[in-house]
């Protein structure tokens, strides 16, 4: 059974338009959480079963850097699904991440 906090992590992944990204502590910010990024980085490994799909490519950390991609298969499918909504990927980094980033807390109502 999926724990309500990661439902509710899912619930927010699922809104990050295509074409943005958010970081694993914006969600915790946003869910009242501070201090769960790692908690969200964790419900980001287990997303590719969960149906509704997950579009688990759009969290990074919050520096816009691709530290889950492992947790693809194979670990190059996150930077690609990312250049396939248009975002530009370099040594495994989102570029230009102060206009890719979205953040939650100022784009939704809790």
């Amino acid at each position: 059974m999926m724990s309500k906090f990661y439902n509710d992590v899912y619930e927010v992944v699922r809104l990050i338009p295509p074409g943005r990204a958010t970081s694993y502590g914006a969600i915790a910010r946003y869910l009242g959480a501070i201090r769960s990024s790692q908690m969200v980085g964790y419900a980001m490994n287990l997303a590719h079963s969960v149906i509704p799909s997950v579009p688990a490519h759009r969290v990074v950390n919050r520096n816009g850097l691709l530290t889950g991609k492992m947790h693809f298969n194979p670990p190059e499918a996150m930077e690609q699904r990312l250049q396939d909504e248009g975002i530009i990927v370099r040594d495994d980094a989102i570029q230009d991440w102060d206009n890719v980033f979205w953040d939650p807390s100022e784009n939704l109502r809790l």
